[in-house]
This record gives structure tokens, C-alpha cells and sequence, in this order.
């Protein structure tokens, strides 16, 4: 594969040599630079780019516990952050949190572990899932927030550093809009779509509203988004874990997989697995020192 322009291979560690694994990596195209600091280890190289780099990145990097991307060496520093919410920007599932309170947790995790693979139709699944809560009291909304919601170690960081360097952040969601509201308060996001419970005033239907946003609504927040900066797909960061993601990584200039679902991770070339969301700002060129704290 021929690329138009040059590509850069990151790595980010909290422990293992990045400089090291990155002057090992195969197809090196000049010198590393070593850009650690304050308890990161962050190397960047050019490269030739290919699949047997992924290959040996898949299999050396784990021992370093490094996370890495494969970028083109322009436009890194991306104008919209367009984020997936469960498992990505909050380390619970949702519904599966409030399946708890109905005492069906079991039950709808593993439909919801099939939709995140792929196996399953998202939409279905969704209604699927939604329906066996009907009855469960709108109280259980706030107490599944308060109790169980909490951010991902460098959701706040990210959010707050792109956004000082002019960039936009929406939190999209085939979750519900009672959740991401309030999450997208908590990392500072500007915006956030996702679907909506419907409910009679005391408690939940079992029904979702139409449409249902999934996999191709995602993509549509992204080109949306864009559009309305005056800006094309190529200038935005897409983060997800699961296969309703895959549709907005693809067409973001940068796409990164979060802790993601095998069938996310195989179409990425930009994984965080061992690190933190922190490392999305050093995929960016982002220096340790451009962190803007919580």
C-alpha cells in the first residue's frame, strides 16, 4: 500500500521503553524521538506503514504494556473529539448498570457483550434489552447514575485539551440520553446524542424512541458535526469500543479503538488497551506538557 503522505508510529507506556520498541519496530523511515515525560514513556517514528508493522505491533507491544497508532504525519491535531460513551468515556454499560436494579443484569450483559462483538443487530438488541425493564421505576435512573457512572482515567484531560487548542467534543450514544446528558456534564463535552426511554411518568415503558441511534446515526453525528465547522471527516477523532463504532473510526482521520471488542480492534490502527484516554492527545503530537488537567 502507497500513502500520500508520511506516517508516524506513536507509542505511549506508563512502564515499558517506548523509544526502544519504537527503533525495533519494522520499516522505520528515520531517527525516534523520544517525547516522555512526568510518568509517560511516548516515542514516535516514521514508518513505512503496512501490515506487517500491525502484525508486530500486535505481538511485541502487550509485553510493554504499550498502547501505539499509525498516523499520517499531517493534520494530527484533530478540530472535532467525537466520542462513543459506554466502555469508552465510562468504563460501565449503561443498561447493563440498570438492568441491575431489575435484577436482570445477567441476562441483558450478555446480549449486550453479542451486540458490542457484532453478532447481534444493534436495534434489535436495543429494543430487545430496553423492553425487559419495563416496569422499573424511574428512581433506579438516578440511583444507576449516582451510584454506578463514573468516568475513565483521562476522559476529563481529553476533553479539556482539545478544547483548548479549538477543538469540538460531542459524546454520541446508542445509549440514553438521561445518562450522556449528565456524563457529557461530568467530562465537560459540548454536545451529546443518543436515544430516549420512554417512560409514564413513574416508571419505563419497555419502548425506545424512533429512530434509534446506532451505527450509521453515529456516523452521521460525525459527518454532521464537520459540515457544520466547515470541516471534513479527515479533521475529527472517532472513539469507540464496539461494533456500532466502526462506522464513524472508519471515516474519522483518526480512529481509535478503545479497549475494544476484537472486531473494532482488527480495522483500527490506533489501539489503547494498557494506558489511558490520554493517549489520544499523544497520537496527536500533543506533548505531556499540553495536558490540561481536570
Amino acid at each position: 500500500m502507497t500513502h500520500a503522505t508520511p506516517l508516524v508510529l506513536t507509542l505511549v507506556s506508563r512502564s515499558g521503553d517506548a523509544a526502544a520498541i519504537a527503533a525495533a519496530a519494522p520499516g522505520t523511515t528515520g531517527d525516534v524521538a523520544d517525547r516522555s515525560g512526568a510518568g509517560w514513556r511516548i516515542a514516535e517514528v516514521g514508518v513505512a506503514g503496512g501490515a506487517d508493522l500491525v502484525a508486530w505491533l500486535n505481538a511485541e507491544t502487550p509485553a510493554y504494556g504499550a498502547d501505539w497508532a499509525i498516523t499520517p504525519a499531517t493534520n494530527r491535531r484533530k478540530r472535532l473529539l467525537i466520542s462513543d460513551m459506554d466502555s469508552t468515556i465510562i468504563g460501565q454499560e449503561c443498561l447493563d448498570e440498570l438492568a441491575d436494579f431489575a435484577g436482570l443484569k445477567a441476562e441483558v450483559s450478555a446480549i449486550t457483550e453479542r451486540a458490542m462483538r457484532g453478532e447481534l443487530d444493534f436495534a434489535g438488541a436495543l429494543v430487545q434489552r430496553v423492553a425487559m425493564l419495563k416496569g422499573l421505576n424511574l428512581s433506579a435512573l438516578e440511583a444507576c447514575h449516582a451510584e454506578r457512572v463514573r468516568l475513565n482515567p483521562g476522559a476529563r484531560e481529553l476533553v479539556a485539551t482539545m478544547k483548548a487548542h479549538r477543538a469540538r467534543a460531542v459524546l454520541v450514544s446508542g445509549g440514553f440520553g438521561y445518562f450522556t446528558s449528565r456524563v457529557a456534564a461530568m467530562a465537560r463535552f459540548d454536545a451529546d446524542r443518543a436515544n430516549t426511554l420512554m417512560d409514564d411518568g413513574a416508571a419505563l415503558t419497555g419502548a425506545v424512541a424512533l429512530p434509534i441511534l446506532g451505527r450509521e446515526a453515529k456516523l452521521t453525528a460525525l459527518l454532521e458535526e464537520t459540515s457544520a465547522l466547515g470541516l471534513t471527516a479527515d479533521d475529527a477523532l472517532a472513539l469507540g469500543d464496539g461494533a456500532n463504532d466502526l462506522d464513524m473510526i472508519r471515516a474519522a482521520g483518526l480512529g481509535i479503538a478503545y479497549k475494544a471488542k476484537p472486531i473494532v480492534a482488527a480495522e483500527t490502527r490506533a489501539r489503547i488497551v494498557h494506558t489511558d484516554l490520554r493517549a489520544a492527545l499523544f497520537f496527536q503530537g500533543y506533548a505531556v506538557s499540553e495536558i490540561v488537567g481536570d
